[in-house]
């Protein structure tokens, strides 16, 4: 593994503990504010945020090891993570939302803010 690599997962390693604890935040909050329904509502939809962060991180450094190979293949890796990433955050929405029947403002809101501390230290970092 180079060093960009590795500095690439240090740098999923960061956002993905931001967006634990910024989802660990939220729960509290529901808990406190609504009740345990929508906290684990909350929970449900900042671990959906989590996976696709981890998986975006895990794609993009298997097509960075990749690129000096074949930049069509490196694009490729990137093209069907995002694809695999839309269908997983559809797929796990409606288990969630149709099955379990979780609370959807609760389980919107715990997605989005986590979400949102992605995008703060995607912009921190100047992506």
């Amino acid at each position: 593994m180079n060093s960009s690599a590795q500095e690439l997962i240090g740098k999923a390693r960061k956002v993905i503990g931001l967006q634990v604890l910024i989802g660990g935040l939220v729960v509290v909050g529901f808990f406190l504010g609504k009740g345990i329904l929508e906290a684990l509502s909350a929970g449900y939809g900042s671990v959906i945020s989590i996976i696709l962060a981890y998986l975006l991180s895990r794609g993009v450094a298997q097509a960075g090891e990749t690129v000096q190979l074949s930049s069509k293949k490196s694009t490729a890796i990137l093209y069907m993570g995002a694809v695999q990433r839309f269908i997983l955050v559809l797929a796990l929405f409606g288990v969630g939302l149709v099955l379990l029947k979780l609370e959807p403002l609760a389980t919107v809101i715990g997605f989005a803010l986590t979400q949102l501390a992605y995008m703060v230290m995607a912009v921190k970092h100047g992506r």
